[in-house]
């Protein structure tokens, strides 16, 4: 018989729909609420190492980075700039502080958009007409984006700190003086460490204008601890619609950061799924090193493109169900594992031989879903 592999055919359930923003092009990126949620990172080596640079960029795309953001704090940065925007495979945003120079070179060098941090910027209000025109005149996007660390003076004079009202009000006047010139190809980030304040902000914000926002919590920290901040803040925000392109900020190679970002977005069924490994978290009941299949399966179809999920189970109690319900997975017990695909049992292994059987499994139904691409939905033949 044949049977649908991966996502249904219908629109996957969401748990909110995406705040009505305005829409802008980051390259050949679409941000808004019309526009998938992107995935973000940003380099970090010198940016006046083109080819350093360019080398990143690749291995961000091969990681399915959708935009790229570079540093800009000098000449022989801002040299580099064309170059970089020009042979890089996704669109370039350049990161911009201190000195307003810089980001009239951006616009000039092509970058699909500017990142312009107004708290730390010398006298960036008396350049944002000359700003908006030259970004205008070039289709170039503007991304404002308050720090908590970096807050305009005038702001924390005035709250005392980098309270969620301060940073949303910083944003929201910086905008407003874009706005008196005619300006609106803006996004708007406000970010900071505590994913309570994070949220708060955007909130604020999302009742306030209509502007695209991009998602981050700044200095999140370690993997560990940054990839839980993220997941909580973005979560608590897509949750009501709100975000509209993340950047998950780690301490950790920018790589890390996308893998993170996409399976967050992936796990709200915001981003077509790919691979998914269900596996159990192992009990007093499993009778087989669960931690060491899963762990092998995934390093087994690492990269898999297509739309599988692949249950690695311990145990009798939930492992033939989870199997049933994957497109391929695994029931194991008593030194043996029951073989499932699309909820029907095709062999039973030894135990020494699960992981070789699903990675051949797995194999062969991404190869019968290439050949049954073109012709509707991918399928699996079960005999």
């Amino acid at each position: 018989m044949s049977v649908e592999l991966g996502m249904p055919a219908l629109p996957a359930p969401v748990l909110s729909e995406r705040r009505k923003t305005r829409q802008l092009m980051v390259g050949n990126v679409g941000v808004g609420s019309e526009h998938p949620i992107s995935v973000q990172s940003m380099t970090t080596t010198l940016t006046a190492d083109v080819n350093a640079t360019l080398q990143q960029i690749a291995q961000l795309t091969a990681a399915g980075c959708d935009i790229v953001r570079v540093a800009c704090p000098s000449a022989d940065d801002a040299e580099a700039l064309p170059a970089i925007a020009k042979k890089s495979q996704i669109p370039v945003i350049a990161d911009i502080h201190f000195q307003p120079k810089y980001v009239f070179a951006a616009i000039e060098a092509g970058c699909a958009a500017v990142r312009v941090n107004p708290g730390n910027i010398k006298k960036f209000d008396d350049k944002v007409a000359e700003i908006a025109q030259a970004a205008k005149d070039h289709g170039t996007p503007i991304r404002i984006g308050v720090n908590a660390g970096s807050l305009d003076p005038r702001l924390l004079k005035k709250y005392g700190k980098a309270t969620p009202e301060a940073l949303a009000e910083s944003a929201l006047w910086e905008a407003s003086l874009f706005a008196e010139h005619d300006f609106h190809d803006i996004k708007i980030s406000v970010k900071h460490n505590d994913p309570v304040i994070m949220i708060r902000a955007y909130e604020i914000l999302a009742e306030q204008c209509d502007y695209p926002l991009h998602l981050g919590v700044t200095e999140a920290g370690p993997a560990f601890q940054g990839t839980i901040k993220s997941a909580v803040a973005f979560g608590a925000l897509l949750r009501q619609g709100i975000g509209d392109t993340i950047r998950v900020s780690l301490s950790a190679p920018p790589v890390e950061e996308v893998k993170v970002g996409i399976q967050i977005l992936q796990s709200l069924n915001l981003r077509p799924r790919k691979l998914e490994i269900v596996s159990c978290p192992s009990c007093g009941r499993a009778q087989v090193d669960v931690y060491k299949l899963a762990d092998e399966v995934t390093a087994g179809l690492e990269g898999m493109e297509v739309p599988l999920r692949v249950a690695v189970m311990g145990c009798v109690v939930n492992g033939p169900g989870e199997a049933r319900e994957a497109d391929l997975g695994v029931a194991s017990g008593n030194g043996k594992g029951q073989i499932f695909v699309k909820g029907e049992v095709i062999k039973t292994v030894p135990e020494h031989q699960i992981v070789e059987t699903l990675i051949e499994e797995a194999m062969r139904i991404a190869e019968e879903a290439g050949d049954a691409e073109g012709s509707g939905s991918p399928v699996v033949t079960v005999s």
